[in-house]
């Protein structure tokens, strides 16, 4: 006990209340859902007041031999300092914390060859499972055979091989932003498309033609540029898409931070957004109401695909049946996207 110096132990603090030590130790160290059922209310009470007044804390090494399990999750994505991937982290990293998970993370950079690298080395440090927000529409890295008989999930991103995943409705938010476009009377429009191997890429823009030919005003292919996700990638693919004689006068970026560098491009070339320009993006990060134009942008939920991606990994470790989950996403208009226009200009 604490006090004499030595550790504060389970057997000490059940000696202290007069309690069998297994009772002390469901409420302390069982799982979430059990801890409270373990004793009455009141006892339940006297166990954790006992507890914090010695400083009581569990051994984890103990518990995982018990348990065989290491309360260690394994998190990989793209790069962790991008504002959208370090949102999704932070609901990860809340709801591991609330159910007594640590977290371990890892950038990949979005390379096939790092990512089954990485893979290894995560798996190499005994998680229970992994949350993967780098997956590729092709799942090719998660057929590692080193992922056999590991529960793991995917969060932001889907593959075409129906791995379980928890992302926004990224198609219906492409859709969100195309209506937008319609009513504002916008005809010649244009995609800045992200990565093509990325789901958030090609359903987003998948949403937003889809909503364009069946409004009878189909999208030329060479009007869909697909660059990296960052503020290069969309500066570049804006200028070659506005330097068109018949430029477009509305342009989608799937992200934020494309939408940023297609900020830069007109400016470069004299545009203003919400007159010459509209221009709208996806994910509705913090940013994106600050800048100098306050940018249109599709509200996803990131922070809370994180949590979810938790409780979806979680069920899957104990072995129950998961489907993917899908959240909605929320067109949010601001002045980047201007006024209906008039039909001299479309």
């Amino acid at each position: 006990m604490a006090g004499d110096g030595g550790p504060v132990t389970l057997r000490g603090i059940a000696e202290r209340l007069g309690l069998h030590v297994s009772t002390v130790s469901r409420v302390l160290n069982g799982p979430s859902g059990e801890q409270s059922r373990a004793a009455s209310a009141q006892t339940v009470r006297r166990i954790r007041d006992l507890a914090d007044e010695l400083g009581y804390r569990p051994n984890p090494h103990a518990t995982s031999l018990r348990t065989r399990r290491s309360n260690l999750v394994g998190v990989l994505f793209p790069r962790l300092s991008e504002i959208v991937v370090a949102t999704i982290y932070e609901g990860v990293e809340e709801e591991a914390t609330t159910r007594g998970l640590s977290t371990f993370v890892t950038n990949t950079h979005d390379d096939p060859a790092t990512q089954r690298e990485r893979i290894g080395m995560v798996l190499g440090r005994r998680v229970d499972g992994l949350i993967i927000g780098d997956a590729h529409l092709d799942g090719a890295a998660l057929a590692e055979p080193a992922l056999n008989g590991t529960p793991f999930v995917l969060v932001n991103r889907r593959t075409d091989t129906g791995h379980p995943a928890v992302t926004c409705d990224d198609y219906l938010g492409g859709r969100l932003v195309a209506e937008h476009f319609l009513a504002l009377g916008h005809r010649r429009v244009a995609v800045i498309a992200g990565e093509p191997f990325a789901s958030t890429g090609t359903d987003r823009t998948s949403g937003f033609t889809d909503r364009y030919r069946e409004a009878g005003l189909p999208v030329s292919p060479h009007r869909v540029r697909h660059c990296r996700f960052d503020t290069a990638g969309g500066h570049r693919a804006a200028r070659e898409l506005l330097a068109e004689p018949d430029r477009p006068t509305a342009l989608f970026a799937v992200n934020d931070l494309a939408a940023i560098g297609t900020m830069g491009a007109a400016r470069d070339l004299g545009l203003l957004l919400g007159e010459h320009l509209a221009l709208a993006g996806f994910n509705d990060t913090p940013l994106a109401a600050e800048l100098p134009v306050p940018l249109t942008s599709v509200h996803s939920p990131m922070a809370e695909q994180g949590r979810r991606a938790v409780r979806l990994l979680l069920r899957r470790i104990a072995g129950e049946p998961v489907a993917s989950e899908v959240l909605a996403p929320e067109l949010v208009v601001r002045a980047s996207t201007g006024r209906p226009i008039g039909p001299d200009a479309r």
